[in-house]
């Protein structure tokens, strides 16, 4: 594997090298010596797989409080997906700052995202399939989540969300979050 650091600190693209031959290729898509050598967690507690019917479809942001702080590695294996992590670490030098990337089925790339940062994707293509490992339970209890539309994050998505749960419509914006993000305190509650 080749790891490509993002100007978030922390935050890795992650290329596979492939063996290829007339069969096709194959190719190590985790290795906890790999992922320890960068500096990464590589506790596993969970593995998610999310499918989405249409192109447009949006998920997110969501993280959740410390100590449920999650790391992510996340991969499209069906389709294609703009995928966006928000840095929600007070103490880091890129707080509230965020990259996008594509992942997609053909590329073949994977998103590490370390704890305390805000995830979510929007898918490009009908019938789009991304495969999580997730460092750490789901906690309902410390779960949070950022506006997509944001403008304080001011995230450029590929097109206006065709899909939506009410919940992520309803996230409230990182400023009114600030103190609780900054402090890891109990996260405000939101109304399903």
């Amino acid at each position: 594997m080749r790891f490509e650091e993002t100007k978030l600190q922390g935050a890795f693209i992650v290329h596979l090298e492939p063996k290829e031959d007339d069969r096709g290729f194959f190719a190590r898509s985790f290795c906890q010596n790999e992922f320890a050598e960068h500096g990464l967690k590589t506790s596993i507690a969970q593995a998610n797989l999310s499918f989405n019917h249409k192109a447009g479809t949006l998920r997110g942001m969501h993280f959740q409080y410390p100590p449920a702080a999650e790391t992510k590695l996340i991969r499209c294996t069906t389709g294609s997906l703009y995928d966006v992590i928000v840095d929600l670490r007070p103490e880091s030098s890129t707080f509230g700052q965020h990259i996008g990337v594509e992942l997609s089925a053909a590329n073949h790339v994977a998103l590490y995202v370390p704890e305390r940062f805000g995830h979510g994707f929007m898918t490009l293509v009908d019938g789009t399939e991304a495969s999580y490992q997730v460092g750490e339970f789901y906690t309902p209890g410390k779960e949070g989540g950022l506006r997509f539309d944001d403008p304080t994050l001011g995230i450029s998505w590929p097109m206006t969300p065709a899909v939506m749960s009410d919940k992520d419509s309803g996230w409230p914006t990182f400023e009114s979050q600030r103190a609780e993000i900054s402090s890891g305190m109990t996260p405000l509650k939101i109304e399903e």
